[in-house]
């Protein structure tokens, strides 16, 4: 349903988005999760046609950003961060607006409107003026809004920024249910709010994908912490010939010991074949213990990897 292929966006000479490549399917729910500044807004926006990529290409339900952009827009509904409503306009009289933008038939207009008001559970104020609403519905109408034509696609950014609690939970149940209709890619910054609604999630930082996978799939991977009396340089490719070992990082030195962190596939406990390793060549144990990864942790990991990749590069 979406594609990207080796999308980048400049911006001068700095890169805010740098070769970004993935793909949804039609279904899912898709979180873009990433620190302020990462890159996901500016995705978004060529995503959704209101920027020119620099290099790359994107296809949404079939059409090509760059060759088709009305074609784009008339199979998506967008919600930026800042909805853009008309606060003197009462709620329907907006979505009766919004939806002659959008070219609905005059002969389902009316049943599009209703159609949206209740699914956004919008009844209570549907006459009202917006102005006068609070943030949550004010989200709700701008996601009304976007939802008038049925598009298969959303793209959502930030939707529940400035809400309070309950608004929060009452915009991801929202969020679920939508996705039993529509293809979903959510962009924010809380961790709580992926793991609330989504089923898979794609971490950008410093404009780059850092960790694209389903959920469950990264809750499963573990990784193992060891501390060994040796030398770093020697200790820590030993350890990545261990078979199942993803990757090693070396995370401080403690005297004569130096601390790691062993990464495995697929989930698999590998404190066994790592105690083995370390002592078939003669390095003492001082620690070996196992860590499940959370998302927390994995998104933590991965913005530090790409900061350190592009400290490197500056170095070099």
């Amino acid at each position: 349903m979406i594609e990207v292929d080796r999308l980048s966006r400049r911006f001068g000479s700095f890169r805010a988005v740098d070769d970004v490549s993935f793909a949804v399917g039609t279904g899912e729910i898709v979180g873009l999760l990433g620190p302020n500044g990462a890159g996901k807004t500016t995705t978004m926006r060529m995503l959704t046609t209101y920027l020119t990529p620099t290099s790359g290409r994107a296809v949404l339900a079939g059409h090509d950003v760059l060759d088709e952009p009305l074609e784009v827009r008339r199979k998506l509904g967008y919600l930026p961060e800042s909805v853009p409503l008309y606060p003197e306009m009462r709620v329907r009289e907006f979505l009766r607006f919004r939806a002659r933008l959008k070219d609905v038939p005059r002969s389902s207009l009316r049943r599009a409107i209703s159609e949206v008001v209740t699914r956004c559970r919008l009844e209570e104020v549907e006459n009202r003026i917006i102005g006068q609403l609070s943030r949550g519905y004010r989200q709700r109408v701008g996601l009304a809004g976007a939802l008038l034509h049925d598009p298969p696609i959303l793209i959502l950014d930030e939707p529940t920024s400035g809400l309070d609690p309950i608004q929060i939970l009452e915009v991801r149940s929202l969020i679920r249910e939508l996705g039993a209709r529509h293809t979903i890619l959510l962009s924010t910054h809380i961790l709580p709010e992926v793991e609330a609604v989504c089923n898979r999630v794609i971490i950008i930082a410093r404009g780059r994908i850092a960790v694209d996978g389903r959920l469950e799939d990264l809750r499963r991977e573990s990784s193992i912490v060891v501390e060994a009396k040796g030398p770093a340089d020697a200790i820590a490719p030993a350890l990545q010939t261990v078979a199942g070992v993803d990757r090693v990082a070396v995370e401080g030195q403690d005297g004569p010991f130096v601390a790691l962190r062993v990464q495995a596939r697929d989930g698999r406990d590998l404190r066994e074949a790592v105690g083995q390793k370390l002592v078939s060549n003669g390095w003492p144990l001082r620690r070996l213990d196992l860590s499940r990864s959370t998302l927390e942790e994995q998104f933590i990991q991965a913005v530090n990897r790409e900061a350190l990749a592009d400290a490197r590069q500056e170095a070099s």
